[in-house]
């Protein structure tokens, strides 16, 4: 028997959105509950593999599927293909596992031609809707099929309405429309340099086959690169019979969710248009109405539709995003998914679901994505300096937070912008695919057309970006690079600030203020923290930071950069003698002027964090990073040390280094210079009894030796950072408890980790250099080839963001092996950015570590990715106290 590549609504369900997509397989699952679907079917994605593995060719087997289910189809709605007097037209729409809006390519009316749009025009008695529907089609199939650029049909509409004097497409009359076919099919063949196909099935042939191609197109890829949506999934293909939201004044089409995804209110939010077919309403061509105002033209429709709302999320126990066309006073549902929402709707959604009793804790710690978290903290806009601002226009609040920049009219010009160092707004008459890099560059998005659920409100909700829709008091002209309101022009580098919280423009700059959150978030939180098995622990080198990171949910510190603090004014001049010094006297002379200032800032983070772990990098860098480099600094260098120029000169020309990542940093500096070493612990034990007694708490700070790469190396500073410490206790007359460790990034440190084990209480993994060293690639160079290498796929994402599961994590999992085999106790950690990565936490959380340590602002991110990651990998929940990774 033949492989199966063609499905019919009735014959799918939910659960197969891998192999239907999640289009298909939601059609067929609405269809399957009795909920009035047009029928269609669907092509799969494994048709969609196939199709590439024969060259971009739909096979012959693939094609009869298509033509035999296609019979079916015809008998399913009494009408067929071709027929002049009863003619079966379809829409044609990819439909990938994962929602991908607006990404991929829909094609309306397939199947009209010269012969069955007059069959239409006679049978609905309504030529009018007839060649709307047929201009409409050329144009979606010239851009989709023959990718024409749609601007060409574009200008064409706009000059036949502007010759007119009509403001609305619904103006144009049938004897308009007509005029306006013949020049769509003109346009067609002068780009095509052939006659536009008149046979149906030929057209629906060619429509399956580009939105199989579709799915590699430039906009696609960036989407699924930006989402970490595999490339190899493929997408479905769905033909459904038309129904008709364009057939006059009964007729409609529209959008709604089943609850609102900016607030996550529960109450169904939506739009719908009178008279038009649903791309109307996505492409924000006109502002559509609020779905409340359906109660009020069509009540017995609203009714039907909010019962059917209800029906669809209890049945998916989710939000839904809702696509429905009402043709000539019958409601019909094209369309139900997850719907996209703000991370204000999803906290709030997933909560009050539970209390509603429809998911549990469980599912609602899954129902949000960690990255998503990113949005809640996003800076507002300064009260006071709001308060003097001057509010210019208002739009819709399509995506909520606060962005100031400079206009840019198009997405090449806001990226440049942003590759310059600018903030940047990107303002549009209305967003389409093609502005995605765009879109995810700029800090906010303005567009005059569109509603709430068009293109640009739609993605910049999933970006977590700013965006202010349907702004049509603003005049924009792109080609002209203005922007004219209220008499007033705004030119390409202007400044304004959009608030898409309640969609209001300003003129000009406004402050920002830190966001903050509480509620739902914080109960959201406490449940994830009773999944979750891993300690979370923030990167922090302040006592402003520690505040954040604790507030955030931090259970500690996994990394303070001690060099970070030899940066400060107040220090950098005794810092450059201790370089300069000539012996170790001198040296230690200056290191005794740094001492107290180490020990104040220690004092200060542990005041903040407490009896919370603290882990303290000593110094890591090469020292020329703390040494002037033009002509200037250097000389009033020299004069301030009272040193000559010369001799200045020659010491900085002796710390030059061909390799500083790979040269005289981390550790060996402390084995050349263990005055360094000594200073730093001494501060450190210092402040924490200091501190211990102040606040009469028991502090056990952990002190981490880093780019350890042989045993003998921590042998030597474990035995030097143990006489300090314990001179220092005695002499102060304390019994501090303190734990001497290693990060773990040097790729021979992990093959030898029972080694390094017997002197370490701890590891931490400090992946952003391991990665460095596994791959070789530089951090800071490897952008200029990165993208290259994700294109040729090479790389799927970049390994400094996601670790390298393959070959860098499986160092990681050979060092816990090792380390743990030898010190059963020994307590791992990760400090990369890869501890605030989701996909990263997950494999941190499988490999056994203890905890991660990431950013502040990403400490919410990975509390929930840690949670997630305890669920999906079915370990058991906490026993009710939070692990902060000591053992």
């Amino acid at each position: 028997m033949s492989k199966k590549w063609v499905y019919l609504f009735k014959e799918g369900n939910a659960s197969q959105k891998y192999l239907l997509g999640g289009k298909g397989a939601n059609l067929c699952e609405m269809t399957n509950i009795g909920l009035p679907v047009p029928p269609g079917l669907t092509v799969t994605t494994e048709a969609c593999t196939e199709f590439y593995e024969q060259g971009k060719k739909l096979t012959g087997e693939i094609i009869n599927q298509i033509k035999a289910n296609l019979s079916i189809l015809e008998e399913q709605t009494e009408k067929k293909f071709g027929d002049v007097n009863n003619p079966l037209l379809v829409s044609v729409r990819s439909g990938a596992a994962f929602s991908m809006p607006g990404m991929m390519d829909t094609i309306l009316n397939l199947g009209l031609n010269d012969n069955t749009v007059e069959g239409m025009a006679n049978k609905t008695g309504n030529k009018r809707f007839a060649y709307d529907s047929y201009r409409r089609f050329i144009q979606m199939f010239g851009d989709v099929v023959l990718e024409i650029p749609k601007v060409k049909f574009d200008n064409a509409l706009e000059n036949a309405k502007e010759e007119k004097g009509y403001k609305f497409d619904t103006e144009l009359t049938a004897d308009d429309l007509k005029i306006l076919v013949d020049e769509f099919k003109e346009i067609y063949k002068k780009e095509t340099k052939t006659e536009f196909p008149q046979e149906p099935e030929n057209q629906l042939l060619m429509a399956v086959e580009a939105v199989f191609r579709s799915w590699n197109n430039q906009r696609a890829i960036t989407y699924r690169n930006l989402y970490d949506i595999p490339h190899n999934l493929g997408t479905a293909v769905n033909v459904q019979s038309m129904v008709f939201g364009n057939m006059g004044d009964t007729s409609g089409t529209g959008v709604a969710f089943t609850r609102n995804p900016s607030t996550g209110e529960k109450k169904v939010f939506g739009e719908f248009l009178i008279n038009a077919q649903g791309e109307d309403v996505v492409a924000g061509i006109r502002t559509p109405l609020s779905i409340d105002k359906l109660n009020e033209v069509m009540p017995e429709i609203y009714k039907q539709f909010i019962e059917a709302a209800h029906t669809l999320e209890q049945h998916y126990k989710d939000m839904q995003d809702i696509e429905f066309t009402i043709e000539e006073g019958k409601l019909y549902f094209l369309q139900t998914r997850n719907g996209k929402r703000t991370a204000d709707a999803a906290l709030r959604a997933a909560v009050e679901m539970v209390e509603e009793g429809l998911i549990t804790k469980k599912e609602a710690v899954m129902r949000v994505d960690p990255r998503s978290l990113d949005q809640l903290l996003h800076p507002k806009f300064d009260q006071a300096d709001l308060e003097k601002s001057v509010p210019i226009a208002k739009g819709l609040p399509a995506s909520p937070g606060a962005a100031t920049g400079k206009i840019y009219f198009t997405a090449d010009e806001a990226v440049a912008a942003v590759q310059r160092g600018e903030d940047a707004i990107l303002v549009r008459k209305e967003t389409s695919p093609e502005d995605i890099e765009g879109m995810n560059m700029a800090k906010g998005i303005l567009t005059s057309r569109g509603g709430m659920t068009s293109h640009a409100a739609v993605v910049a909700r999933g970006m977590g970006k700013c965006c202010v829709a349907g702004c049509e008091s603003i005049n924009v002209n792109e080609a002209s690079k203005i922007m004219t309101v209220k008499g007033e022009t705004y030119t390409e580098g202007d400044y304004i600030s959009l608030d898409g919280s309640t969609g209001s423009v300003y003129k000009g700059k406004i402050k920002t203020v830190e966001a903050n959150i509480s509620g739902n978030f914080s109960k959201l939180m406490e449940w994830a923290d009773g999944f979750r098995q891993l300690g979370i622990r923030t990167n922090a080198d302040t006592p402003k930071d520690s505040e954040v990171a604790v507030k955030f949910g931090s259970e500690g510190i996994g990394l303070c950069r001690t060099e970070h603090m030899f940066f400060e004014e107040s220090r950098i001049f005794s810092v450059r003698k201790m370089i300069i010094s000539d012996n170790v006297e001198q040296r230690e002379k200056a290191l005794a002027e740094i001492l107290p200032m180490q020990k104040n800032d220690f004092k200060g983070i542990f005041k903040v964090m407490g009896i919370r772990p603290v882990t303290i990098r000593l110094l890591d860098p090469p020292l020329h990073e703390f040494i002037p480099t033009n002509e200037e600094d250097i000389a009033d260098l020299a004069k301030d040390m009272n040193v000559s120029l010369t001799k200045l000169k020659d010491t900085i020309n002796g710390l030059h280094e061909f390799n500083p990542m790979l040269g005289h940093r981390g550790c060996r500096l402390a084995i050349s210079y263990p005055e360094i070493a000594r200073m730093q612990t001494r501060a450190i034990i210092e402040a924490a009894i200091e501190v211990s007694r102040e606040e009469n708490i028991n502090i056990v700070p952990e002190i981490m030796v880093p780019l350890v790469g042989k045993k003998e190396e921590l042998s030597i500073l474990r035995k030097l950072i143990i006489e300090v410490a314990e001179e220092t206790k005695k002499g102060l007359n304390s019994d501090l408890q303190y734990l001497v460790g290693t990060m773990i990034e040097i790729p021979r440190a992990c093959i030898t980790a029972d080694e390094v084990a017997e002197y370490a209480d701890f590891f931490s993994f400090g992946t952003n250099d391991l990665t460095q060293m596994t791959f070789g690639y530089s951090r800071d160079d490897a952008g200029k080839f990165l993208e290259d290498y994700k294109d040729a796929g090479i790389l799927e994402q970049d390994p400094f963001q996601s670790i390298d599961q393959v070959g860098v994590g499986k160092l990681v999992e050979t060092a816990v092996k090792l380390g743990r085999g030898a010190k059963e106790h020994l307590h791992l950690g990760v400090c990369g950015e890869h501890g605030g990565d989701p996909a990263s936490i997950e494999f941190f959380h499988k490999t056994g570590l203890d905890y991660v340590s990431c950013s502040p602002f990403r400490v919410p991110v990975a509390r929930l990715s840690a949670a997630q990651a305890a669920i999906i990998n079915k370990t058991q929940s906490k026993d009710g106290s939070n692990d902060t990774g000591q053992k």
